[in-house]
């Protein structure tokens, strides 16, 4: 039989479920307490108990969204979540994540407004587009005029632009005197 902290926190397999990237959850422990070192098995143990936690608040959090009668949870269905199972607590500083997630959104959303980066007034972006329509609508009446043009010196529209009557090339015409070279 193993060790007790190998049955704590068995090695995965592949028929474990979704965890959470042990990188993300070292460098959390070791933000949290720099100065001491935590076994393997500890590490383990914490990234079972974080994916836990997960699974414990998300599938509390879908039965409060299905209550609703909601098909997306939103925030407040995980604030639900978290004083069903007990953690009130940590209602509070999830409230605060929460504001401050809204808030680096909002952020993101303005930022990323095309007009606002470029700095040029609504006014002047508006005038410039109607200069390329403009010259837009110039080349095409240019292209057109060729192309009229081009079918006028062809012959297959006259001057008033009406179009000319298909006319096939003569065909060649044998003289009379000459005799076939058909021999058969």
């Amino acid at each position: 039989m193993g060790s007790p902290e190998r049955e704590l926190c068995p090695p995965p397999s592949e028929e474990d479920e979704l965890t959470l990237p042990r990188a993300s959850i070292n460098k959390m422990i070791k933000e949290l307490v720099p100065s001491v070192r935590i076994a393997f098995e500890s590490r383990e143990l914490i990234l079972n108990c974080c994916t836990e936690f997960i699974h414990l608040i998300s599938s509390e959090a879908n039965e409060v969204c299905n209550q609703s009668n909601k098909k997306t949870i939103n925030a407040e269905h995980v604030l639900t979540a978290l004083d069903r199972l007990g953690f009130s607590d940590y209602t509070e500083e999830a409230e605060a994540v929460l504001k401050d997630c809204k808030a680096v959104a909002a952020k993101r959303r303005r930022q990323s407004t095309r007009l606002e980066n470029l700095g040029i007034p609504e006014e002047e972006l508006l005038r410039q587009q109607q200069e390329l329509f403009a010259k837009a609508r110039e080349e095409q009446a240019k292209q057109e005029q060729q192309q009229w043009l081009l079918l006028q010196q062809q012959g297959l529209v006259g001057p008033e632009g009406v179009p000319q009557p298909y006319v096939p090339p003569p065909a060649a015409i044998k003289p009379e005197d000459e005799e076939d070279d058909d021999y058969s």
